[in-house]
């Protein structure tokens, strides 16, 4: 028994080595499992699965459509390995998974097409696939929705997707209560940034505007009624943004919306100025007076200014934000993605509260104290108006509003008049700040008559005349306005590339360009690329689209591509960064 056992083992043994000795490639439909499904209207994804030892190229993928009315625009590939390969040199692979996306020109939503693929790859052990034909139906969706630009970051290099989709990654990682902490902090950060600055006078003039009378918890009542009407506004067009892929706020960006909200706070100015009071008549004040005291009176109407700032004054995109709206457009979460917002706008409110709270108290008592810091907050709100419709003035009368708005008060702090012999210290340190503020008008005018239009810069116009004038590095853009016009650059690029997503009602993006692409250094290194600008300051259908092509829902932002059109997804950048933080990214980007 036992021999026949040991002779029935030696025979299996045989008979197995020469299956385990002699492994045998996989069909190129099993090593390499391709699909395809549409991203949105316009978008199709083409993925494969790519098994263990095997591997592809990117150069040889090969796109095709049915019927011969679409047409496929330039394909989006993430990046892949570096690879010596023995047939082809040093060439770029993909492995384990590729996924490439296709704008689709020329298709209606909804219907369906054919997409034809041809693909390479090989096998570890040393056998290469001829070019392999694949297709697959694809309907397009009905409704365009943003596509998700962390859809394309594959292999190592982009691991961790860029600081959206991370960001977008804790909504759908972490618990609800994490992920709200976490956006009240990131709203936090975003307190102190310029697109949320300008509410600070608005809100402390409304409070200084309420009378001296205001005691802590009505200015907190106050205070709290205009950061949760910004809040809830915040959260809805948020809410809206990402299910429809469009900023409401972009909309608002124009001259009768911007221009009627500056009025409001010259109307506001004015009256602190003394030149009326702004109360309803007597007669309905005095039916009111007893409801407006128990109720809050003006709440409601302090609720819809923190409304109307929301849209109007913040409209520019930071990361958060742009995380927060991806989210909402990849899962359609709008609950968790609209409380993700409403916590985003708390963390951002906090600091209004503490100056509304506090702007009474660090007042002087009731006198003729009052009438300087009524003018003061005046000129603050007169400062914010002129702010507000900057974007849509020429730059000439937006630079001398500038100018009138600092010599005017310059003269009223006794700037030209001689100061007593008995004056006190307060009295030379006003008469010293209108001095300055004199001269700083001054020349803004020498500036403007002399063809300078930045307010920053008002001499500028002289270092351009002088025999060792300095030549600015900022770097210069060329401006593309369709997705057809940025395919065709992509196409003849012949080296990375950088497109900035600007607007003129941008504050971030003027951040950008005077602050961070204005160092010598981030400029050296800009200079190396093609320099690309899409202006959506119109936010026309052109706008709108180049901006649905990058899961954009408005400026600032930046993309990268390499030598070959493809996209560095992992490189994008969303919101403003400093010299300092950029560059690196500028660096990897010419690697």
């Amino acid at each position: 028994m036992l021999k026949r056992l040991l002779t029935a083992l030696l025979l299996w043994t045989v008979a197995a080595v020469p299956a385990f000795g002699a492994e045998e490639p996989l069909e190129p439909e099993q090593a390499f499992k391709f699909s395809a499904r549409a991203v949105d209207a316009r978008t199709i994804e083409a993925r494969w699965q790519i098994t263990g030892a095997y591997y592809m190229y990117r150069d040889k993928f090969r796109f095709a459509v049915e019927p011969a009315t679409a047409k496929l625009g330039t394909p989006t590939f993430p990046r892949g390995e570096v690879h010596d390969d023995e047939n082809f040199g040093k060439v770029e692979t993909y492995r384990k998974e590729v996924k490439i996306l296709l704008p689709v020109e020329g298709a209606a939503p909804g219907e369906t097409l054919t997409l034809k693929v041809s693909s390479q790859g090989c096998w570890d052990k040393g056998v290469c696939y001829p070019p392999t034909p694949q297709q697959a139906k694809v309907t397009l969706a009905a409704a365009s929705i943003a596509p998700a630009p962390a859809a394309v970051a594959t292999g190592p290099a982009s691991a961790g997707g860029d600081e959206t989709s991370q960001i977008a990654g804790i909504l759908k990682g972490a618990s609800f209560w994490v992920a709200l902490a976490t956006f009240f902090g990131f709203g936090l950060l975003l307190s102190f940034t310029p697109c949320v600055l300008p509410m600070v006078p608005i809100l402390s003039g409304i409070i200084v505007n309420h009378g001296h009378a205001v005691t802590h918890a009505r200015a907190f009542v106050l205070s709290a009624s205009y950061v949760l009407g910004m809040a809830v506004t915040y959260a809805a067009a948020g809410v809206a943004a990402g299910l429809s892929g469009t900023l409401l706020s972009a909309a608002l960006q124009n001259a009768w919306v911007l221009g009627g909200f500056a009025l409001v706070f010259v109307a506001l100015a004015l009256s602190m100025f003394g030149f009326y009071e702004l109360q309803l008549p007597s007669a309905i004040q005095s039916r009111l007076s007893e409801t407006a005291n128990k109720q809050g009176g003006s709440l409601g109407a302090i609720a819809l200014m923190g409304a109307l700032s929301a849209l109007i004054v913040g409209p520019c995109v930071a990361a958060p934000l742009a995380g927060a709206l991806l989210y909402i457009a990849q899962t359609r979460d709008a609950w968790l993605g609209g409380w993700a917002l409403f916590a985003l706008a708390l963390g951002m409110g906090v600091p209004l509260l503490a100056v509304g709270v506090f702007s009474r108290s660090l007042l002087p008592k009731t006198g003729p104290w009052m009438n300087a810091v009524n003018r003061f907050f005046g000129v603050l709100l007169l400062a914010t108006a002129l702010w507000l419709v900057s974007p849509v003035l020429p730059a000439w009368l937006n630079m001398l509003g500038w100018a009138a708005l600092m010599i005017v008060p310059a003269i009223y702090m006794h700037a030209l008049d001689p100061l007593p012999a008995n004056a006190s210290g307060w009295q030379r340190l006003w008469k010293g700040v209108g001095v300055a503020l004199l001269i700083a008008g001054g020349t803004m005018l020498i500036g403007l008559l002399g063809g300078a239009r930045d307010p920053l810069q008002p001499l500028s116009f002289l270092r351009s005349t002088g025999a060792n004038a300095a030549v600015s590095p900022a770097p210069t853009f060329q401006r593309v306005k369709s997705v057809t016009e940025l395919d065709e650059r992509l196409k003849s690029a012949g080296r990375p590339v950088m497109l900035d997503f600007y607007a003129d009602w941008c504050v971030s993006c003027k951040e950008m360009e005077k602050l961070t692409f204005a160092d010598p250094k981030v400029a050296a290194q800009m200079n190396r690329m093609l320099l690309l600008q899409a202006d959506v300051t119109a936010n026309n259908e052109d706008d709108k689209a180049l901006l649905k092509r990058f899961g954009l829902f408005g400026p600032p932002g930046i993309i990268f591509f390499d030598a070959r059109g493809g996209e560095r997804t992992e490189l994008r950048v969303v919101g403003y960064q400093p010299p300092e933080a950029f560059l690196p990214t500028l660096e990897r980007a010419l690697r």
